[in-house]
């Protein structure tokens, strides 16, 4: 899942924004997300059981948006 990703300046843009706008970038991709995931071993059951836990949380979350 990771890429190689790069983000260039823009016009009068400081260093901080660049950086703040490439972890943003970086986030959104999943890299962060990936990077944490693969520091340790997980067993396929427990993401098994953590990926039904999300999917869960999302549909409450979707029901609530609703009523």
């Amino acid at each position: 899942m990771a890429t190689n990703h790069t983000e260039r300046p823009r016009k009068n843009e400081s260093t901080e924004r660049i950086i703040k706008r490439f972890i943003k970038k970086c986030k959104k991709i999943g890299i962060i997300d990936e990077v944490r995931d693969r520091k340790q071993y997980t067993k396929p059951s427990t993401k098994k059981r953590l990926a039904k836990k999300k999917a869960i949380a999302r549909h409450k979350k979707k029901l609530r948006k609703h009523n």
